[in-house]
């Protein structure tokens, strides 16, 4: 069988995005890694990053990242596909101070690329398949996972997915410009219950990004049947091998 690496800017993301599609490789018999970039807990937080984790009503002293970890390893369990945690920093603890600069672009002075390219280049080296983020959303932490992958994997094994909730928000939002390849979708009716499962795990995230744990199965389906006009499905745009490795799962 073959060796599928999902990489992850954030502790939510794969599932989210892609958490249909994972399922069902796994189901299938691959071995399933989803390595997720921005994991680390920073001590005493103050400002904007702070307020990341009082404003879901956590107390400052609370290790948020910790928290969200925990819950990382519950939603990927579910799924049935391992998960690694590379402990490099999100955006709000590298100088993106408000909501609105965590889309406006990065920063001259975050040179943090480099750091994710040596961390993601061993785990996804070799790999029958990369899974990652089309940058839908714009998202700063999202383009660095995206631009690094489109530099280090090889496009004809990488597939990509639409970062969600961001298009549910924003459905004709384009990906960024390194993203190549065509559509292929991943029909989910057999898995829809066990991604949404999975995805209400994120409790510190699920009231923020889709207005609380009872919306969020709602939320993905629609989104799944829109997508698939009438049936569920996950799309991806993807390489020539991708797709025919996605393809032996009877899209």
């Amino acid at each position: 069988m073959s060796r599928i690496v999902a990489v992850s800017p954030h502790l939510d993301d794969a599932v989210f995005s892609a958490g249909g599609t994972l399922a069902r490789l796994a189901a299938a018999g691959h071995e399933v890694l989803v390595v997720t970039v921005f994991t680390g807990s920073v001590a005493a937080p103050t400002g904007f990053a702070l307020a990341c984790q009082t404003d879901k009503g956590l107390a400052p002293d609370v290790d948020y990242m910790a928290l969200r970890r925990g819950e990382d390893a519950a939603a990927l369990a579910r799924l049935g596909v391992r998960g690694e945690h590379l402990g490099l920093l999100e955006a709000p603890h590298r100088g993106y101070d408000s909501p609105a600069a965590l889309f406006a672009g990065r920063r001259a002075d975050d040179d943090v690329a480099g750091a994710v390219g040596e961390a993601v280049a061993p785990w996804i080296a070799g790999a029958d398949l990369v899974l990652a983020p089309q940058s839908v959303g714009d998202h700063v932490d999202h383009q660095v996972v995206t631009s690094v992958v489109a530099a280090l994997a090889d496009p004809d094994r990488t597939a990509w997915w639409r970062d969600t909730p961001y298009a549910v928000r924003h459905p004709d939002a384009p990906g960024a410009p390194e993203v190549a390849g065509t559509e292929v979708a991943v029909a989910l009716d057999d898995v829809l219950d066990v991604k949404a499962e999975a995805a209400a795990a994120y409790a510190t995230q699920v009231g923020f990004q889709f207005g609380g744990p009872e919306h969020v199965a709602p939320v993905l389906a629609d989104l799944a049947r829109r997508e698939g006009h009438g049936t569920p499905v996950e799309v991806h745009r993807a390489g020539g091998g991708a797709r025919a490795l996605i393809g032996t799962l009877g899209t």
